[in-house]
């Protein structure tokens, strides 16, 4: 056997560079488009002599925050529907433990993303070293365990041949179509440095190739009878529909035997915003069309859907329907009583299509959701058009100005424009207003509601479609919580527009927390100064500019949509603010959602709404 005299990083790197897939065409690219690094003592000697001397083939992205640079790997990978990742390293200590919470989003989100921290001496010999956590009852233990529950891999490379069996079971898990998620293989910095005999086929892995799982013939044929017997059946798209690359199969399906469907937050793009069978957003965030045939629905076809309270109204929308999951995964597919058809959505659909021959919904119910989507559209144009004067604007308004922007360029916001949102105010009104004429076109991060994702997320985004505008809406709660890849975009030269709509404070949660029956307080910062204290005061494009952004501040919509194109006209990362209310939303659709209020209270206001928290819950499917 033919082996190379190399150190465990270097070998770690080669197999990288040298990963390939191939694509649905039949064409074949790089697995792994990059590596994002910041370096420290723990991996700057070791990997990043490594990725030095590799740069031509696997290019390795400086950025500003640990935490950022993995969400952007993140979202690149979302952008890319799982086909491709990018991996990520950081020192010992606090760099490490900076992405832990970037790898539960990717584990909520089921994305993947190849973690690389460093990690202390395997030797022991210097410890305990700078950032090393010492535990006094666990000696093996170091920071980097706290990926052990965020990750669906997780292995401690304490012998370089270790590398040869880790790497490939991580890319294994990244690619499975079931357990994919994000991976962590923790280096030990001695570790990396050290040689070893590496066999040559380690540096020239196989083609990888994606599968897709059929459904197995009495699961088919038992969910055609099933949806054979429905007069009303609706279609939950989730982001399995787009991760499978689905879309096209779904469309079939739906006009085939009539269905409608309506979209989850990670499955919102996967048939195009004007079609007439799509209902748009289902659930708490939902439009009044989706939810209303959710509650009259027979059937319910969840497709790749984990089912989120967020989608089911907290299990109270669907009242009437039983449940049918189409899902590679069979822990989601088997959830609340479903009857589970395990497979490939893209599989399972054309399997599920021909099964059902020329089953078709009722025809009334196929009428009606043509309707409710005609009506709907309409909708969505008032609320988006409509610009009251004298008051603040809200995010219907902002979105209608950033659709209309693209006419100037001859473009159509729906197809060329990428908007991508998070925590907060706006997953609600953009899961419901934003129209997305093209798959992933939609990009939130709503599994694990992570504020600050945004501004990185978009920077993956861009790199993963560079031909497409990118456009991050973000909330100054989030904007104040991670703002640093601005500066990367522009090192990077990586071109975003970045919307910052100031509500001055967490708008979101204080309706939630008043809702709860709960006065004000803690959320919006003129509620937060304290004796001796001042006023909040925070100039957002200025703080934009100083990282080498374009920023302006727009007073109004209508001079927002004349700085939308000016930023589209643009070659460099702009930024964009305007101040914008909390008071106002959009009130159309929606359902509940299950937040517990206090059993006790000396508060009339939250007695009040613990009362009808209870009487809620009766309509809950237990």
């Amino acid at each position: 056997m033919k082996t190379h005299r190399l150190t465990m990083a270097q070998a770690l790197v080669h197999h990288l560079a040298a990963l390939r897939i191939e694509t649905a065409d039949g064409g074949v690219q790089p697995y792994c488009a990059g590596v994002f690094a910041i370096f420290g003592h723990g991996n700057v000697a070791g990997l990043g002599e490594a990725l030095y001397a590799q740069q031509k083939r696997l290019p390795t992205y400086r950025a500003h925050n640990e935490q950022g640079m993995a969400h952007a790997a993140i979202a690149y990978s979302k952008a890319q529907f799982r086909q491709r990742i990018m991996a990520v390293t950081t020192s010992i200590g606090p760099g490490a433990t900076n992405m832990v919470t970037a790898a539960a989003v990717a584990h909520v989100n089921r994305l993947p993303v190849l973690l690389l921290p460093g990690d202390v001496f395997q030797s022991r010999a210097p410890d305990p070293v700078l950032q090393q956590i010492e535990d006094f009852h666990h000696g093996d233990l170091s920071a980097n365990d706290t990926f052990r529950p965020v990750t669906r891999y997780f292995d401690r490379i304490t012998d370089p041949h270790q590398i040869l069996s880790a790497l490939p079971r991580a890319v294994q898990v990244m690619t499975d179509p079931a357990l994919c998620g994000p991976v962590c293989l923790a280096l030990p910095q001695d570790v990396q440095t050290q040689a070893f005999d590496c066999p040559e086929d380690f540096l020239h892995p196989g083609l990888i190739r994606f599968r897709r799982p059929p459904a197995e013939a009495s699961e088919l044929a038992a969910a055609a009878a099933l949806l054979r017997s429905a007069k009303r059946p609706l279609i939950i798209a989730g982001g399995g529909v787009l991760y499978s690359q689905a879309w096209a199969a779904l469309r079939r399906f739906a006009e085939q035997h009539g269905i409608p469907v309506t979209e989850t937050q990670a499955g919102k793009s996967s048939l195009p915003w004007d079609h007439p069978l799509n209902l748009g957003a289902v659930g708490v965030t939902g439009s009044p069309a989706a939810n209303a045939m959710a509650v009259d629905a027979d059937v319910v076809l969840a497709i790749g859907t984990r089912l989120q309270d967020f989608t089911t109204g907290s299990h109270a929308l669907f009242p009437a329907a039983r449940l049918l999951s189409l899902n590679v995964n069979a822990l989601d597919a088997d959830k609340w009583g479903s009857f589970g058809l395990l497979a490939d959505a893209q599989t399972g659909l054309d399997q599920l299509g021909q099964a059902l021959s020329s089953w078709a919904a009722s025809a009334d119910w196929t009428a009606r959701a043509h309707s409710e989507s005609a009506r709907w559209r309409v909708r969505v144009a008032e609320l988006t058009t409509a610009v009251p004067q004298g008051v603040l604007p809200y995010d219907a308004e902002v979105l209608g100005a950033v659709r209309d922007s693209a006419q100037a360029h001859g473009k159509d916001s729906g197809t060329h424009d990428i908007a991508i949102c998070a925590g907060g105010t706006l997953p609600g009104e953009m899961h419901k207003l934003w129209q997305a004429g093209g798959p992933g076109n939609y990009h939130a991060e709503y599994g694990y509601s992570c504020m600050g994702y945004e501004i990185a997320g978009g920077l993956g985004v861009k790199m993963a479609r560079p031909d497409q505008e990118v456009i991050v809406l973000v909330g100054d709660g989030s904007y104040m919580m991670m703002n640093s890849e601005i500066a990367t975009s522009v090192m990077l030269g990586t071109k975003l527009i970045i919307l910052v709509l100031d509500n001055r404070g967490f708008g979101c949660i204080q309706r939630l927390q008043l809702a709860c029956g709960i006065p004000r307080f803690n959320n919006l910062l003129d509620d937060c100064i304290p004796a001796g204290g001042q006023p909040s005061s925070i100039d957002f494009a200025m703080h934009a500019r100083s990282m080498g952004a374009h920023a302006v501040h727009a007073k109004d919509i209508a001079e927002l949509k004349a700085a939308m194109v000016q930023a589209r006209a643009a070659s460099t990362t702009q930024v964009i603010v305007i101040d914008t209310t909390h008071t106002r939303s959009t009130d159309d659709g929606g359902c509940w959602w299950e937040v517990a209020v206090p059993e006790v209270s000396e508060t009339a206001t939250v007695s009040a709404a613990r009362a009808a928290y209870v009487q809620a819950k009766t309509a809950q499917r237990l």
